[in-house]
C-alpha cells in the first residue's frame, strides 16, 4: 500500500500539470459532445420517430435521409471516421489538429448515437400516449413537448448517460489528430515511455470519471421517473 501511495505521489508530483490539462481537454471534448447530442441528436431522433411509417408526421423522404445519416455514421469505426473527416475538419476550422478541431468529428458521432437512442426511447413509450394526445387536440409540437418528452424524460437522461460514457471512450482516440485528453496522455507519457504505473493511474482516472457519470445519470433518471 505504501509503495502504491509513493508511486502516486511521484506521478502527480511530476505530471500534475499535464494531468490537469489532459482532464480539461477530455472535459471539453465530452462536454461539447453532450451539447451536440442534446441540441441536434435529440431533435433528429424525434424526427425519425415522427416521420416513420405510421408516425404523426409520416414522410418517407425525411425519414430515409435522417435514418441513413444515423446508420452510416454509427457504422463507421470511430478512428476511421476521424481520419475520413480530416478534409472537412480542415475546411471548416483551417486545421484538423488540436482539441477544438478534433471535437468536430466526435460531434457528428454524438448526434447519431443519441438520435438512435432517442428513437428507441420513444418507441418504448405506451402506444396509447399518442392517442391520448390526439384526443385532446394536441398539435405535433404540443405532443412532443407535453407528452413524449415528459413521459420519456427518465429514459432520455439514462440514454444520455450511456452515450456520454461512450463519448469518454471515443475521446481517448482523438490523440491521433492532436485532440489530447487523458487517454492520449496515458499513451504518450505512460505506454510510449514505458511508465506503466502512470498509464494505470490515468486509466484509473478515466474509470473514476465513468463511475461518477453513471451514478449521477442514474440518480437524475430515477428522480425524473414518474412510474
Amino acid at each position: 500500500m505504501n509503495a502504491i501511495l509513493t508511486e502516486l505521489q511521484r506521478i502527480f508530483g511530476e505530471h500534475g500539470a499535464e494531468i490537469g490539462t489532459a482532464m480539461a481537454e477530455t472535459g471539453y471534448m465530452v462536454g461539447a459532445s453532450i451539447l451536440f447530442a442534446v441540441l441536434l441528436g435529440l431533435p433528429l431522433g424525434m424526427l425519425i420517430f415522427l416521420t416513420r411509417a405510421g408516425g404523426m408526421m409520416e414522410h418517407r423522404g425525411l425519414w430515409r435521409a435522417a435514418d441513413l445519416y444515423v446508420t452510416v455514421v454509427r457504422s463507421f469505426p470511430f478512428l476511421l471516421f476521424v481520419v475520413f473527416m480530416i478534409p472537412l475538419t480542415r475546411l471548416v476550422f483551417g486545421t484538423s489538429f488540436g482539441t477544438f478541431a478534433a471535437t468536430f468529428p466526435l460531434g457528428f458521432v454524438a448526434v447519431a448515437i443519441y438520435a438512435r437512442l432517442t428513437e428507441q426511447i420513444m418507441l418504448e413509450l405506451p402506444s396509447g400516449l399518442l392517442q391520448a394526445a390526439a384526443s385532446m387536440g394536441a398539435t405535433v409540437p404540443q405532443t412532443v413537448l407535453r407528452f413524449l418528452l415528459v413521459d420519456g424524460r427518465s429514459g432520455l437522461v439514462y440514454a444520455l448517460t450511456s452515450a456520454t460514457i461512450s463519448f469518454v471512450s471515443y475521446s481517448t482516440v482523438l490523440g491521433v489528430v492532436g485532440g489530447g485528453g487523458i487517454g492520449d496522455f496515458a499513451m504518450r507519457y505512460g505506454y510510449q515511455r514505458y511508465d506503466f504505473p502512470l498509464m494505470y493511474a490515468a486509466i484509473l482516472l478515466i474509470i473514476v470519471c465513468v463511475v461518477l457519470l453513471q451514478a449521477i445519470g442514474n440518480r437524475v433518471s430515477r428522480a425524473l421517473d414518474r412510474r
